[in-house]
């Protein structure tokens, strides 16, 4: 495997054969796999031998080298996060989402003044850290909705990340001076087909549009970029998961100047939900947590509540470093909680906050709600 020249991912991805792939993950052996463990360097044939299926017999010794990375890398942190969902509008027809077009759900954005309840409601529970999340519905939750409730949300939080549809790269440079800190954009499956079957309608049918988002991130200097598959989505995890490392090595190598994250989301049950296509279970949700942490011992590793309260109390200690909590997926739910029918997915750990914190103090770490302020030394 080559290093990249600077191209664009799309160029990189269009060598990879996904059927070549699947075969040279299964293939992998138990020396290959202890290769990898011993190797003082990561490669990405040694992360095919980490998440492979001969890799669930070295469960131990993975978590005991990610937790060590962890910790020198990390110390004993964890930052802690919550979504903010300010419209469940949308413009795609998407299989897997509860905000897809044709479902039948109430449809709600929100106002300047609902927007200042859930602003003042998540600063009571004790977030600093900010994801915003939309559907994707340029018109009416796009540019001119974003720049009109930026700054004031800005002003409540130290840092501010989105998670909405794919924009321009100006369009990106411009949120970075309003405050934008950070960019969440999933592929959901790197493999071309299976996205078809999943994407019916709207912009998100644009698989290339996509996949060279984190390009148009990069270029506009957006300080972290994160990265995910939404595992059950194709018929098989693990060669979705290599093609995440191999878009994280390509970005870590192009656009060095940012930072990055990994996430993994499993599929919820949501309105008009589908069955998984394949199935990671818990155990091997673990191989894959391990195997990102050996492979990119810098990068943020984060759990979301779609997780249940005993995985992740048990997990995060392990190797993930950020954290969501309390997590509404509606418009309006921190402010009112008693709206689930305009939710995008359904939560799996529902704890309060605090009572998620409180687990982890008890794990020997440390809850961090607030860990920089853009005065301190990190631009915009």
């Amino acid at each position: 495997m080559k290093d990249y020249q600077g191209t664009g991912f799309q160029q990189h991805w269009q060598t990879l054969d996904w059927d070549d792939i699947s075969l040279r993950i299964n293939s992998k052996t138990a020396a290959d796999v202890e290769r990898a463990l011993n190797a003082p360097r990561v490669s990405r044939e040694d992360f095919m031998a980490l998440i492979s299926p001969a890799a669930i017999n070295y469960l131990e010794p993975m978590a005991q080298k990610a937790q060590q990375l962890t910790r020198q890398r990390f110390g004993n942190t964890v930052s802690f996060f919550a979504p903010l969902y300010l419209s469940n509008l949308c413009a795609n027809e998407c299989t897997y989402c509860g905000f897809s077009m044709s479902n039948k759900i109430k449809r709600k954005t929100l106002d300047e003044i609902e927007i200042e309840k859930e602003c003042e409601a998540l600063n009571a529970l004790g977030f600093k850290h900010l994801l915003l999340v939309t559907g994707e519905h340029k018109t009416k939750v796009g540019m001119p909705y974003f720049r009109r409730h930026f700054p004031a949300i800005r002003g409540h939080f130290s840092s501010l990340m989105i998670e909405v549809q794919p924009l321009e790269q100006d369009e990106y440079a411009e949120l970075k001076t309003l405050g934008l800190d950070g960019v969440l954009v999933y592929q959901e499956t790197y493999h071309a087909p299976t996205y078809a079957l999943h994407h019916l309608r709207g912009q998100k049918q644009d698989f290339f549009w996509r996949l060279e988002t984190p390009d148009r991130l990069g270029r506009a200097g957006i300080d972290k970029i994160g990265l995910g598959a939404l595992f059950g989505l194709s018929n098989n995890w693990r060669t979705d998961s290599y093609m995440v490392a191999e878009h994280l090595f390509y970005l870590q190598q192009t656009y060095w100047q940012s930072r990055y994250s990994v996430a993994f989301p499993r599929l919820r049950p949501c309105a008009g939900g589908i069955e998984p296509a394949s199935i990671l279970d818990e155990r091997q949700l673990v191989q894959l947590i391990c195997a990102f942490r050996l492979f990119a011992p810098d990068v943020e590793l984060s759990l979301s509540t779609r997780e249940s309260p005993y995985f992740r109390d048990h997990v995060i200690p392990v190797a993930i470093t950020t954290v969501s909590a309390g997590s509404k997926t509606q418009p309006g739910g921190y402010a009112e909680d008693d709206k689930p029918e305009l939710e995008q997915f359904e939560p799996h750990d529902n704890r309060p906050p605090a009572r998620v914190a409180e687990a982890l103090t008890q794990a020997g770490l440390q809850p961090v709600w607030k860990d920089w302020d853009q005065h301190l030394g990190r631009s915009l």
